[in-house]
């Protein structure tokens, strides 16, 4: 989802033009393309990888524990892939908070169940194969507002790829590619996004630790017996 985008707005305190736009909204307008950037973080953790994904996956839940994320809906679903029978997140929207000030972010999102998680905005196209996402393709529909996702960013692609490791270790790397919409934002985020990467992983990596340990039947659950964050009822 674009969650660098609430990590990445620039403060409420600075400036801004006498209209009706929200915090991320435009400061100025963009003058010139900034640089495409990518950061990535990585953890293992002491846990299967069936639990693991089943909570990066569960778009809805963000605002539970990511930082400013106020809402986290799912407007569309995937149809059933073909080994697990799960219906996965294919669009949904974020909103961040700062007081009254919000701001919301439309993603298309690609689930390959057990190993990647990948979250694309505006104009920008998934990295993963037609074959691997096929139940994301299959009735494709929904709509994807591609203005409102690109106020802050041109260009967003979150991918998290889970690596079973064996003796319930799992490898995690989050890639975050991006380009801000102006030369100006990247400026404004300079301090900031170096640490966004760790700064999502160490949050997902703490909502498994206590997910998983008030529910110790997760640990050992596979894909198909898991809803979210959650067993499945």
């Amino acid at each position: 989802m674009a969650t660098l985008a609430l990590l990445l707005r620039p403060s409420p305190r600075l400036p801004r033009p006498p209209q009706p736009r929200t915090f991320l909204s435009h400061l100025i307008p963009p003058s010139s393309a900034a640089p495409l950037q990518t950061l990535r973080a990585s953890r293992t953790l002491p846990y299967p990888s069936a639990p693991i994904y089943s909570i990066i996956a569960d778009v809805p839940s963000y605002a539970a524990f990511l930082p400013y994320c106020t809402h986290s809906h799912i407007t569309h679903w995937s149809a059933p892939d073909a080994h697990t029978g799960r219906r996965w997140p294919s669009i949904g929207v974020l909103t961040s908070g700062f007081g009254a000030l919000t701001e919301s972010f439309t993603s298309r999102v690609y689930c390959v169940p057990g190993r990647v998680v990948e979250s694309v905005a505006g104009d920008t196209q998934t990295a993963l194969s037609r074959d691997a996402i096929r139940h994301h393709l299959e009735g494709e529909g929904g709509h994807v507002d591609k203005e409102g996702s690109r106020g802050l960013l041109t260009h967003l692609r979150n991918t998290w790829t889970v690596e079973e490791l064996g003796q319930r270790r799992t490898r995690i790397e989050l890639a975050l590619e991006f380009r801000f919409s102006s030369p100006m934002y990247a400026a404004l985020s300079a301090g900031v996004a170096p640490k966004v990467a760790d700064a999502m992983v160490k949050a997902f990596e703490e909502r498994v630790g206590r997910l998983l340990s008030e529910d110790p039947r997760m640990v050992d659950a596979r894909l198909e017996q898991l809803d979210g964050s959650r067993m499945r009822r």
